[in-house]
């Protein structure tokens, strides 16, 4: 049975598609079978591994219509030498449609656990799946929340970030109600920056409020993981990147020690 987790906060920009979309692909390099799953209606996540243009089926069809069952895509993660790690990595891609099927969602019966219903018939494919989500506590959102037994929560260290994170701690009191399974895997600081003071006093802040919730590796600015994401792959078939993909191992060997 694959750990379910989804990527949550509530603020934008703090870096939760290029989170979902490197430690997939880490996972993948360690051997582990992986689905992402893309559940933000502008589909960054789809685009991410350059699959926007070829997609025939997205994830709201299956959220729409029960019968209808995930549409699974493989993925290449990397260069030739790794064609075994490409095959353990697939994306459930979304659209902009999703977002209209958002608001049908709203009239649907046990809206809040369609993603969940669809896991189940595949969650024994994989070790890992890997929900992405909007920047808001919309229906999708909590579907995510609902269907996962973890959440990763990515956060920049600057003390704006810190409501949006409170946000969802809020928001996971809440989700207990429907999912008592839900517990935070981690605080992943996000798009961080040293040199920078008020970055290291909120990264010190954040590891004495939270402690160990708080991931030991840490995403640093790095122009590389942003223009993987642009180029629609991940870091790990990017030209230059190798500090960040060493960084995203290291992470991916954390996620699988506290999963």
């Amino acid at each position: 049975m694959a750990t379910v987790i989804a990527v949550a906060n509530q603020k934008g920009g703090v870096g939760k598609t290029t989170t979902t979309a490197n430690l997939g692909a880490a996972l993948a390099r360690r051997g582990r079978r992986v689905l992402l799953v893309d559940l933000d209606p502008q589909g960054n996540l789809t685009s991410a591994f350059g699959l926007e243009k070829d997609v025939q089926q997205t994830v709201a069809e299956s959220l729409l219509d029960r019968r209808v069952p995930l549409p699974v895509v493989t993925v290449a993660n990397g260069a030739s030498e790794h064609a075994e790690a490409a095959q353990h990595l697939s994306v459930v891609p979304a659209a902009v449609a999703l977002a209209s099927a958002e608001a049908q969602l709203m009239n649907k019966l046990g809206r809040e656990m369609r993603l969940r219903d669809q896991l189940l018939g595949v969650d024994q494919q994989y070790d890992f799946i890997m929900i992405d989500t909007p920047p808001s506590l919309g229906v999708l959102t909590i579907n995510a929340l609902v269907a996962a037994s973890r959440v990763i929560i990515p956060t920049e260290a600057r003390f704006f970030s810190l409501q949006g994170l409170q946000m969802l701690e809020e928001s996971i009191e809440e989700i207990l109600y429907l999912n008592p399974r839900l517990e935070v895997l981690g605080i992943l600081l996000s798009k961080m920056d040293r040199r920078l003071k008020e970055e290291r006093q909120v990264a010190e802040y954040l590891r004495q409020r939270w402690g160990v919730r708080v991931f030991g590796t840490e995403i640093s600015t790095n122009s590389k993981i942003l223009e993987a994401g642009s180029a629609g792959t991940s870091v790990f078939h990017y030209q230059g990147a190798d500090k960040a993909i060493d960084t995203y191992l290291a992470l991916a060997d954390e996620v699988m020690t506290r999963a």
